[in-house]
């Protein structure tokens, strides 16, 4: 470990002496790589985040996550299933290729085309509609009040230069494809594509075409991946590194004491929790044949109530967690605090009583798939879970891959997994997005895209879909709460807790750390 460690150094030090003639180079590093320059490529916060860098939406978020124009300049409903956005003129791809309203008609083909992991984003527009050069409809399935908060995450790419490049299709992710899209980029973004090294590096260089006024000040951004926590913070310690994006918990204190560096914290939106195949009628990864024991409710509590989680919030995140009862924390439209209790209590001889009652008095068998550079600790979570399962009889057999492998099994056709560690960020800052991406019936269409379970539940269906036309607030939270319940008493999942976002930096920079965990460059300053 010490040699890989010292291996890493020696490259950050290279690239760090190589730049030095630049007016002003940020490096940072993360855990996790963001797998493609596509931004279409996979529905996750760090790609997402980090392709926001290089491509941009319609209407992007603030620093306070309010949302504001980007290249749309105005937008309004001209119908109640019309939204209709004025787009920015006289910008440029960083090919030089002029924006225009080909480019969104073609960007929302391609983002519900083949190959697609966004299509959840744009899930509620049924059509994009070409007015003019700079006016695009974007024709909903009913009456959509919220559009404009949804497709913030939805980036526009150059019609001209996916076609020139071969890549109008998404190279699909869950498959291992790649394109020209995967490790190159054209965006109009603040930021342009200089190097792209896979799993090791890639640097950004500013776009001096840019068409918003600049409030950042670095001319490049050089990301490192550094899956080692205690690498990542022996390069920030040795001034190697002027940000890490991920802090591991054990490390903070550390780091809150040496000089000239900081810790950035707050609460995140994310929700970590636990999820299960209740679909199968025999599980993938078990020793039990001919039955799928995730489908008993009985079961499902069973390990809900094995599972402490405030052992995990103590011991493995150090007290840096927020345990929910609820899959949406504070700050998400629709969060019920009355609800977010736990459901069941830690209760592991109960948890025996129900397995015995459903049949199950010895346990079983089942795998679990999870992240080991995804989330805060996820690996030790992971590892958590199963000692405790294993008190009540269920030998847990974790797969633990980086999160392009993991991200690749879970969400393939057909769900490849039997349990399964996730987290989730309503995009849209509203639990419909939640319910919508994680707790429908999966179709291809941006319905149920991140259901890895298979649940399914009539009333949860069609509340889903009352809930995106319904435009009188007091009603549609109400239908909120009545989705959110039916899917915690259903055990859909087992939401385990909110992480506490740590970033650590030099005293000389500046940044912002949005609840989102979204790290836009946009807002770096260097002293």
């Amino acid at each position: 470990m010490r040699m890989i460690r010292t291996a890493v150094l020696a490259v950050l030090v290279a690239s760090s002496l190589g730049g030095a003639a630049s007016a002003r180079t940020f490096r940072w590093a993360n855990d996790g790589d963001a797998n493609s320059m596509d931004p279409y490529a996979r529905q996750e916060t760090f790609l997402l985040s980090f392709d926001s860098n290089i491509y941009e939406p319609l209407v992007r978020r603030d620093r306070n996550l309010k949302v504001e124009p980007a290249l749309a300049t105005a937008w309004r409903q001209t119908a109640p299933n019309v939204w209709r956005f004025t787009l920015r003129q006289g910008i440029t791809f960083q090919d030089g290729t002029p924006f225009s309203a080909d480019d969104v008609v073609f960007s929302f083909a391609r983002v519900t085309g083949p190959g697609s992991n966004l299509a959840g984003a744009v899930a509620l527009i049924e059509e994009a509609r070409k007015i003019d050069d700079h006016t695009v409809d974007l024709v909903t399935r009913g009456t959509d009040p919220i559009l404009p908060e949804e497709i913030t995450v939805w980036d526009i790419m150059s019609k001209a230069w996916c076609e020139k490049n071969n890549a109008t299709r998404v190279a699909d992710l869950t498959k291992s494809e790649e394109n020209y899209a995967t490790n190159h980029a054209n965006g109009t973004g603040p930021f342009m594509l200089k190097e792209r090294q896979p799993d090791v590096q890639t640097a950004l260089v500013r776009n001096p075409n840019w068409w918003d006024t600049p409030e950042f000040n670095i001319d490049e951004a050089v990301f490192h991946r550094i899956a080692d926590g205690h690498t990542r913070v022996a390069a920030l310690l040795s001034s190697d590194l002027d940000m890490i994006y991920t802090v591991p918990p054990q490390d903070v204190d550390t780091i809150a004491r040496t000089p000239h560096l900081k810790i950035i914290s707050g609460p995140e939106l994310r929700t970590i929790f636990l999820g299960f195949d209740v679909d199968r009628p025999e599980l993938l990864e078990s020793n039990i044949k001919g039955r799928n024991p995730m489908k008993d409710i009985r079961v499902r509590k069973a390990f809900y109530q094995a599972i402490d989680e405030d052992a995990i919030k103590n011991k493995v995140m150090r007290g840096y967690a927020v345990p929910t009862g609820l899959m949406v924390g504070k700050g998400v439209n629709g969060f019920d605090e009355a609800l977010n209790k736990r459901l069941l209590p830690y209760d592991p001889a109960s948890a025996k009583k129900l397995l015995a009652e459903a049949g199950y008095p010895s346990g079983f068998e089942i795998g679990m798939d999870c992240p080991n550079d995804r989330y805060i600790n996820d690996e030790q979570i992971c590892t958590a879970v199963a000692a405790m399962l294993a008190k009540i009889g269920i030998k847990v057999n974790p797969l633990i891959q980086t999160r392009a492998k993991y991200f690749a099994k879970i969400l393939g056709p057909g769900y490849n997994t039997s349990f399964y560690l996730l987290g989730w960020t309503p995009a849209t800052y509203d639990a419909h997005n939640m319910l919508l991406s994680l707790m429908l019936k999966r179709t291809g269409k941006g319905r149920g895209d991140y259901n890895s379970g298979g649940y399914s539940n009539p009333r949860v269906e069609t509340l889903v879909d009352e809930i995106q036309s319904e435009i009188d607030p007091a009603k549609r939270t109400a239908e909120l709460h009545e989705a959110l319940r039916i899917v915690k008493e259903d055990i859909a999942t087992i939401p385990l807790h909110q992480q506490v976002l740590f970033w650590a930096a030099r005293d000389n920079v500046e940044l912002v750390q949005q609840a989102d965990d979204y790290f836009a460059l946009r807002f770096v300053k260097m002293k």
